[in-house]
């Protein structure tokens, strides 16, 4: 049983292996914890608490942009504020959040703790599935979207 696009949930798709580093661990051990498990980011956590994310993409433009040391503190080159989303949000709010806010990995918090995280490939892998009902509501919705700011109508 295939479902509806309408339907999926963050849950549903979410990786649920997610690796943390305290906000202390230098990029050296970050980046070998991140070759190490084959994975293209991890979770920054301060006393547990989830505060920020280090992706790939940080070391190559942060870290070479900055010459930073690789004894430099993970929370140094950081994304932060951490953007995240809730295991029950809607495949279809997740694409516009990342659209909204320019990010590509998105985690999932439940009660204060990390569970899962979503990127913009799961999301691909997602609608590559949709049957062309589904893309044409994602479609119509998200012109409407758009437009409604500027409808004498609205």
């Amino acid at each position: 049983m295939t479902q509806n696009a309408r339907t999926v949930c963050v849950s549903d798709i979410m990786t649920k292996a997610v690796v943390s580093v305290d906000a202390a661990t230098t990029v050296s051990d970050a980046a070998k914890m991140m070759e190490d498990t084959k994975i293209g980011s991890v979770v920054v956590t301060e006393n547990n608490t989830p505060v920020g994310i280090v992706t790939d993409r940080d070391f190559a433009i942060k870290i070479v942009a900055h010459a930073y040391n690789p004894t430099t503190p993970v929370k140094m080159i950081m994304s932060s504020p951490l953007y995240s989303i809730s295991p029950n949000e809607s495949i279809r709010m997740i694409a516009d959040f990342m659209y909204t806010r320019g990010i590509r990995k998105l985690p999932v918090i439940d009660n204060d703790k990390v569970i899962g995280i979503v990127t913009a490939t799961d999301l691909i892998k997602q609608f590559a599935l949709c049957t062309r009902d589904d893309l044409q509501k994602m479609y119509c919705e998200s012109i409407t979207k758009i437009y409604s700011h500027y409808s004498p109508y609205a």
